[in-house]
């Protein structure tokens, strides 16, 4: 099997999810791990602010990721630290910065520590290396930066095309159930970003 490394797209760090660890009164334990000098992993405040999509996102990555050695098999994008793994440490004071960010690309405080890791990131993994973006295609806020970066490696699950974030997110929760990979395809030459609404996915065993 050749080399696959996946970017995820971020979760909203402004919507009512987020009120709720900015709260101060939050006693539950995310809320006080963000509050603590530590922190608390980043996979694990985005998959708490997005629910199901990137709960099944970092899932997914995470169990069929396949990375040259010393090679991160999964990042996430940020609003202005460009990407960061999973496992990277959140504090409240830094997930405030975060959500006062905005994903675009005429933003120099998003685009410039976004293009420089991506760089860094291609470098290290080669252009024999997969980049699977799983994260919206529909315009060009992540993909129009990243295939200037990794060309004909970048590719996105094809299933995608058609389906909501939540369909999204339930598709590759059962992948991992099941063992089975996506098909991905590539973002040159005007491959298909849309497609109509595929049938509702069966209930999970």
């Amino acid at each position: 099997m050749g080399h696959r490394i996946f970017i995820l797209s971020p979760a909203h760090c402004g919507g009512e999810r987020a009120q709720l660890v900015f709260n101060e009164g939050a006693q539950f334990p995310l809320a006080r791990r963000l509050r603590s000098k530590e922190g608390a992993p980043l996979g694990d405040v985005f998959a708490f602010l997005s629910g199901l999509y990137f709960r099944g996102k970092l899932a997914y990555a995470q169990a069929f990721a396949a990375p040259p050695p010393g090679v991160p098999g999964v990042v996430v994008i940020t609003t202005n630290e460009g990407l960061r793994g999973p496992s990277f440490p959140l504090t409240i004071a830094r997930l405030r910065r975060y959500a006062r960010g905005d994903i675009d690309l005429r933003d120099a405080r998003y685009r410039r520590p976004l293009q420089r890791d991506a760089k860094i990131l291609a470098a290290a993994a080669g252009p024999d290396c997969e980049v699977v973006l799983l994260g919206s295609v529909a315009t060009g806020k992540y993909v129009d930066l990243l295939l200037k970066v990794f060309g004909p490696a970048l590719r996105f699950p094809a299933e995608f095309a058609g389906r909501g974030d939540m369909s999204r997110g339930g598709l590759m929760l059962r992948c991992v159930d099941a063992g089975r990979e996506l098909e991905y395809v590539g973002l040159e030459g005007g491959a298909p970003r849309h497609g109509p609404r595929p049938p509702r996915l069966a209930p999970r065993a």
